[in-house]
């Protein structure tokens, strides 16, 4: 079976948020994607509190001054497609209180007629933590866990009953449903993380990072967790891929994966497709001036994708 692709939506300060989201929702639709992606980051710290992803004098990228709001970005595709998924990779859970998180899901995969995914990262930021002020960053896994036991149940039966630290729900009836069990994803890579996603969660979001090797001995390391702690259910995988697209070739001696015009891309997607995992997401926009290139070069790459065997 054919490795299912899906598009990263345009969320960053070069796009028109209101105008340029339906438009290339619509065209990834038409082009043939199986699905659309978002992302979060919630702010931008001036001077930097903290080094990207908490590594110290990494700087932040330009490309985080100013990224849409997620689920509000999700509801504009939504409404403008009727096949496409429309997935999160990733939402940081823990920067959202998880009543309404589960809530606003809910609704969302209801109006869209079953078409969510819910994908939790833990996040980094300190400043993002304390502007959204649910729980201090120590607290981010126990969060992250209330929010799947929340969700869990604000999307089951009613009366929905829930007893967290920060939720508590004594006896309600909670709607609208979602228009069918939404999957739960989870980012990370670490043993814990990894224990999370396989006793509670339905799939994996690896990124592609340091090459198809790499994402491969993860996915190993993930399965034989799996078998070991007795799951049963096979594990739902999308690959996050932070393409660097340029319209020239890259002929540096120092590409890394993803870097480069259509043709590389397309090389190394053909790699990555060989680890095996259900799909593989395209984020293209950092690169891009506007909606129009946006989709012109996702269209290139789409083609090219299928006629090499992705």
């Amino acid at each position: 079976m054919a490795t299912r692709l899906g598009l990263s939506l345009p969320q960053n300060r070069q796009y028109d948020i209101g105008k340029d989201v339906p438009d290339v929702a619509r065209a990834a639709e038409n082009i043939g994607y199986d699905s659309l992606w978002v992302y979060e980051r919630a702010l931008f710290p001036e001077p930097a509190t903290q080094g990207l992803y908490g590594v110290e004098g990494l700087p932040w990228p330009d490309a985080y001054r100013g990224v849409a709001e997620p689920l509000v970005t999700l509801a504009l595709a939504a409404a403008a497609t009727e096949r496409v998924r429309l997935g999160s990779s990733v939402l940081v859970a823990p920067l959202h209180q998880p009543f309404q998180l589960a809530k606003s899901l809910a609704t969302l995969d209801s109006a869209s007629g079953g078409r969510v995914i819910a994908g939790f990262g833990t996040g980094w930021s300190l400043d993002e933590y304390a502007a959204a002020g649910i729980r201090p960053i120590v607290e981010r896994g126990k969060v992250l866990d209330e929010i799947i036991g929340v969700c869990r149940a604000v999307w089951g039966p009613d009366p929905v009953h829930y007893d967290g630290s920060i939720t508590s729900i004594e006896s309600a009836v909670v709607g609208p449903k979602p228009a069918r069990p939404i999957p739960i994803m989870l980012a990370g890579g670490s043993k814990k993380a990894l224990t999370r996603l396989v006793d509670h969660a339905d799939g994996w979001l690896p990124v592609a990072m340091g090459g198809p090797g790499q994402v491969a001995g993860q996915w190993r390391e993930l399965q034989d967790l799996a078998a070991e702690r007795g799951r049963k259910e096979p594990i739902q995988t999308v690959l996050r891929v932070n393409a660097t697209y340029q319209a020239k070739p890259y002929d540096g001696p120092d590409r890394t994966p993803f870097q480069g015009d259509a043709n590389q891309i397309v090389e190394d997607l053909v790699a990555h497709a060989e680890i095996g995992l259900e799909e593989i997401l395209l984020d293209l926009q950092g690169a891009t001036r506007d909606a129009r290139e946006l989709n012109e070069v996702a269209a290139e790459v789409y083609e090219k994708a299928r006629a090499a065997g992705v």
